[in-house]
């Protein structure tokens, strides 16, 4: 669950080339190339608005996550994208359900702050995809293609978008709500700007996450079936945490602010197996029950018993080293200086490696890995820049 986009970060900055596209396509292309379940989705896009009464469900959210890990950093070019229905389908049979989430984008609305031709304050409200094209004459329904281009508008925010988050695909495929899944986004989102927070009153909220006016009218119920599902889901899927302080005028909750706190190295270790596992059983692994399986004994009924898997590490797989980091780890060392802040790396070694203790040398390969660049973020995150 690494993530490079620091490292992309700097490559860009040290190209020299002027930002057209900007940055978010750019490292959106270089996650691409590199492969993997990281992609890049930009900022403007992330933070456009559902128009009042308008959302997505978390089907077309999905969908529309897809299409922009597929487009990568071709997003902004005025052409078609392609994708094949099974990398949408995830085991379901018929393909019925892509033909709604396609229909569902097209007329779906959303709103951006614009200016008029005279000058003044005007709000832009457009749709993401223009037109699209499913196949349905398939052979052995494995075949069939979807084709899409974004719109214009669409198109000129992803072009100029200068920040973007970077999302791993399989979080988002396993959010089970679209709150959720627009929160991990806009915590993504403010994370890599180092702006941690984000606050807003009960009108920005329901317009960033698609909340319609007239669905949880009182703040208990947005609570416990929005904000509550989606704080659960994001500090199991995602690889920070999500907390939120009520401000009140009286009794009547009238904003709120939302922290987003990188994860430890422990944290992001679970994280990384949470996303490995089968989504069957999610929900109690969160709530911390224990799963069963049945054990037949001779002369005896059927029993209960723990069902524990341990992944096994590949023995090629490295631990982290003992000594400096500044000879012969240039993949760590490239870490530490793009999520260290500044910090001297073999410093924050020094504390990850006595943070890890006897897990240390537990921890191999891209594990390993994601629990360095998570221990650095949240070293900032924690002490500031030096």
């Amino acid at each position: 669950m690494e993530t490079d986009a620091g490292q992309i970060d700097e490559a860009v900055d040290q190209s020299g080339e002027e930002a057209s596209p900007g940055r978010a396509m750019r490292v959106a292309a270089a996650l691409k190339a590199k492969g993997g379940d990281q992609f890049a989705k930009p900022g403007n896009i992330i933070e456009v608005k559902f128009v009042k009464g308008e959302s997505l469900s978390l089907t077309a959210s999905r969908l529309l996550a897809l299409m922009i890990l597929t487009a990568g950093g071709d997003a902004w070019e005025d052409r078609p994208h392609r994708m094949r229905k099974a990398d949408i389908r995830r085991g379901h049979k018929g393909n019925e359900r892509i033909s709604d989430m396609l229909e569902e984008l097209h007329r779906t609305l959303f709103a951006v702050d614009d200016k008029s031709w005279r000058g003044k304050k005007a709000t832009l409200r457009f749709s993401l995809i223009s037109r699209s094209r499913e196949e349905t004459e398939e052979d052995g329904g494995e075949a069939g293609w979807i084709e899409w281009e974004f719109t214009p508008d669409a198109r000129k925010l992803i072009q100029a978008s200068e920040t973007y988050a970077v999302l791993n695909r399989q979080a988002v495929l396993g959010f089970r709500s679209s709150y959720a899944l627009k929160l991990y986004e806009l915590g993504a989102l403010r994370l890599h700007r180092r702006q941690a927070t984000w606050k807003g009153d009960m009108q920005a909220l329901r317009a960033a996450l698609g909340i319609p006016p007239e669905v949880y009218a009182d703040f208990a119920q947005l609570r416990r079936k929005v904000l509550e599902k989606a704080k659960a889901e994001i500090d199991q899927l995602a690889h920070f945490r999500v907390e939120w302080r009520e401000i009140r005028q009286g009794r009547t909750v009238t904003e709120l602010e939302f922290r987003f706190e990188p994860k430890g190295a422990p944290e992001v270790i679970e994280t990384v197996d949470e996303l490995n596992r089968h989504s069957s059983g999610r929900e109690s692994r969160r709530d911390g029950s224990v799963e069963t399986v049945s054990v037949a004994r001779a002369g005896q009924g059927m029993i209960s018993a723990p069902k524990k898997v341990l992944p096994k590490a590949k023995p090629e797989e490295k631990t982290f080293p003992r000594g400096s980091l500044h000879f012969g780890e240039d993949e760590l060392l490239a870490i530490g200086r793009a999520h260290g802040g500044g910090w001297d790396i073999n410093m924050i070694a020094d504390a990850y490696r006595e943070h890890m203790g006897e897990r240390l040398g537990k921890v191999r390969g891209a594990k390993m890995v994601a629990s360095w660049k998570g221990f650095c973020e949240g070293w900032v995150n924690r002490r500031g820049r030096p």
